[in-house]
């Protein structure tokens, strides 16, 4: 069993991206100040104590780019590292944002939102991201449960 410094067991964290869409178009935002910086990505976070994960997916829509979203559904799920130091078991959803526009409420973590075609998505794309569009095209939530995906902290 491996340890951390402070001599706890390591785990890994829970977390979610929401592939938000409006019609054919995604929402994405390019990731500034943490793990994927420089990658495009939809909105996401950890998954709070005692919280659903369609909670989870409505509060971190709403915290980061300030939309409603309905018609929440699973898309994939995943397990990821960034480097040796942090690693992750994904529940990501799909779901649709029928009104509004999105804001930019946490400037610190994305250079903005924008609305992109499905078969015309900006690069370097999060490979988070890049999993759930993958899982949307193809309709597989998981085709490998021995793959770990793995992506530079920062984008080339």
């Amino acid at each position: 069993m491996e340890r951390n410094a402070d001599g706890l067991e390591r785990r890994p964290l829970v977390g979610m991206g929401v592939l938000v869409m409006r019609g054919q178009k995604v929402l994405l935002g390019k990731r500034l100040g943490a793990h994927g910086e420089g990658y495009y990505a939809a909105p996401g976070g950890h998954v709070e104590f005692g919280e659903s994960l369609a909670e989870t997916a409505r509060r971190e829509v709403r915290e980061e780019c300030g939309l409603e979203i309905e018609d929440i559904r699973l898309l994939s799920v995943g397990t990821y590292m960034w480097g040796d130091d942090q690693h992750y078991v994904d529940v990501d959803v799909v779901c649709q944002a029928p009104n509004g526009e999105p804001r930019n409420l946490e400037p610190h973590n994305c250079a903005g939102w924008a609305w992109y075609d499905l078969d015309n998505l900006p690069e370097p794309l999060f490979i988070v991201t890049e999993v759930m569009v993958k899982a949307l095209r193809s309709g597989q939530v998981m085709p490998d449960l021995n793959l770990i995906y793995r992506q530079p902290k920062v984008a080339p």
